[in-house]
């Protein structure tokens, strides 16, 4: 069922939830995090992981959807929004599995597959180009 949108036109998402962001960012500190250490152990040089975590930090700081955030650096569409988080979520799941114990990477799967759940309603918005909620 989806939540009523309440009326913001300059952000944050009206479709957002304090789950769905909490469950986003944690998935965000966890791709930070697992993504570079991962990009690391398959090249085996420790310094490939400067480049990943610069572009895993820097991507979904930098593009954001107007009416999703209450910052905007450089606006894009909804639909690319989606695919930076996906993209995060991607190097999250794939991270754990990859660096951490088989035990986390289960978790942080379980937490993506809830993120993705608990944001259905701000994925629709995003993909319906963030129309905005008068």
């Amino acid at each position: 069922m989806d939540r009523e949108p309440t009326s913001n036109l300059a952000g944050p998402s009206p479709y957002d939830s304090a789950a769905s962001s909490s469950l986003r960012f944690l998935l965000e500190i966890v791709a930070w995090v697992a993504g570079p250490w991962a990009v690391a152990d398959l090249t085996g040089q420790a310094w490939t992981a400067i480049p990943a975590v610069v572009a895993l930090l820097a991507l979904p700081s930098v593009f954001s959807t107007p009416g999703d955030k209450n910052q905007v650096i450089v606006g894009t569409p909804g639909p690319v929004r989606i695919v930076i988080e996906l993209a995060l979520i991607a190097a999250a799941v794939a991270g754990a599995w990859i660096v951490w114990p088989v035990w986390l990477a289960a978790v942080v799967s379980v937490v993506a597959v809830a993120g993705i759940i608990t944001g259905l309603p701000r994925l629709r918005w995003l993909a319906a180009g963030a129309p905005p909620v008068s």
